[in-house]
């Protein structure tokens, strides 16, 4: 496929139509339609400003741009020849498809885990990451807001996928929607886990929206973008996460969430 302005646009159409689905819907629900209904399970209180809105989806698409970029290059370019993309479906066994997605969210939570700490650096914070982290108190349309050199960087770890694993288009295609939708939930600003989540082994594993607003309230820890687990070997999980996490379902489920509470306190003894 030649990259003309017909095919970028095109395809910036494609991505721009996919970031205003998944993460206005959700947008709509909270925020617009039931504000009153979900409010119990609103990580912070204070509401975030039209200002803040335009803001994230300006910046939002300026990354999608980036993206699109990227995506071609991976798939169209002579980039393809040196990665481990595949067309031909019957390469592998179907179930690599469901495979390779996993693995390709475990290969870009380690690399964004790393990558998101550098971009912390006070010499490097300001230049780049300051742009998304100007959403204190973040939104759906906040998923995309990054820097432009951020989204460079964000958007690279499909080639670093695409040189490790075999991958399908099919593959790749999945892992920038499963991704996105898993990115809008971090920015939600309400918590929307059951309150069974919190007394099973995935609560140990998997991020959950307070994990990343408390990053977003307090700039520090928690870096990880889908698991807990590169916070808790390196020592960089927020303290409060569980504290505040307990205190947003205490909110929404009553009694059950005032035992859980009680549950994480330390003991007196």
């Amino acid at each position: 496929m030649q990259l003309t302005f017909e095919t970028f646009a095109r395809l910036f159409s494609v991505s721009a139509l996919r970031y205003f689905i998944i993460a206005g819907l959700p947008f709509i629900i909270f925020y617009k339609v039931l504000p009153v209904w979900f409010g119990k399970s609103k990580i912070q209180k204070r509401d975030a400003d039209l200002k803040d809105f335009k803001r994230e989806i300006w910046h939002s698409m300026q990354t999608t741009i980036v993206f699109v970029f990227i995506g071609y290059i991976a798939l169209f370019s002579p980039f393809k020849n040196y990665s481990q993309i595949y067309t031909d479906i019957n390469a592998y066994p179907i179930w690599w498809i469901g495979a390779s997605l996993v693995i390709s969210l475990i290969i870009h939570d380690t690399y964004f885990y790393w990558m998101h700490r550098l971009l912390h650096h006070k010499r490097i914070f300001k230049l780049t990451h300051l742009v998304h982290h100007q959403s204190t108190n973040p939104s759906p349309w906040a998923s995309y807001s990054f820097h432009i050199i951020e989204a460079c960087t964000e958007g690279a770890v499909l080639f670093v996928i695409a040189m490790l694993i075999p991958m399908h288009p099919l593959t790749v295609i999945l892992f920038t929607i499963v991704g996105f939708i898993i990115n809008v939930y971090g920015h939600l600003g309400y918590e929307v886990a059951p309150k069974w989540f919190r007394h099973t082994f995935l609560f140990e594993l998997i991020n959950t929206s307070v994990h990343h607003n408390l990053h977003h309230s307090k700039f520090k820890g928690n870096y990880g973008l889908y698991f807990r687990v590169w916070d808790r070997l390196m020592g960089t999980e927020h303290p409060d996460y569980v504290k505040d996490y307990d205190r947003v379902q205490q909110n929404r489920f009553g009694t059950e969430g005032k035992e859980a509470v009680v549950q994480s306190q330390p003991s007196s003894r």
